[in-house]
This record gives C-alpha cells, structure tokens and sequence, in this order.
C-alpha cells in the first residue's frame, strides 16, 4: 500500500525556519520516500506504507523534541496504488 503524508510544524516564523521545521523537513527527505515537497507551509511525502509510518514517528518524535508545540498531519492512502486494486481474481 502506498501513502501520501501532509505535514505542518508550528508556531510559523515568517523570518526563518525554525529548528522544528528544519528536523521535520530533514526526516523526510532522509527517509526513503517518493515525492517528497517541502515548502513555507506545507510538506508532502509519498512511499510504501512501512517507510511512510516510520518517518511519521520519527518526524513526531524529532520535531516536538527540536521545539514544535504543534504538528498537524494528515496520511491519506494513494488511490490505484493499494496492492490488489483491479486485478481480478
């Protein structure tokens, strides 16, 4: 199964990222994700769910310990690319 994950890490400073956004973004362009996109207020990553849940934790875990007091995200899995989907049996 393959997953797309939307993050965001506060408080925003609008000056320069703050070391929350930093690690966040830093996980999951490390992590071994596809289509990873980072910008000024919003992150997207894409990959195999295993890969996917693990640069979660790890990004949770990172980001609240490099100063975040929120991090908003939500995981969506990719239409079409659940194994199995439309193969006939």
């Amino acid at each position: 199964m393959r997953l797309r994950v939307e993050f965001t890490t506060e408080p925003f400073d609008l000056d320069e990222a703050p070391a929350h956004a930093v690690v966040a973004r830093d996980v999951v362009t490390g992590a071994e994700l596809d289509a990873v996109d980072v910008g000024p207020f919003g992150n997207t990553a894409e990959g195999e769910a295993e890969q996917v849940l693990g640069a979660v934790a790890a990004l949770l875990r990172e980001s609240l310990q490099a100063g975040a007091t929120r991090v908003s995200l939500q995981v969506n899995v990719i239409q079409g690319a659940v194994q199995g989907a439309g193969e006939a049996t």
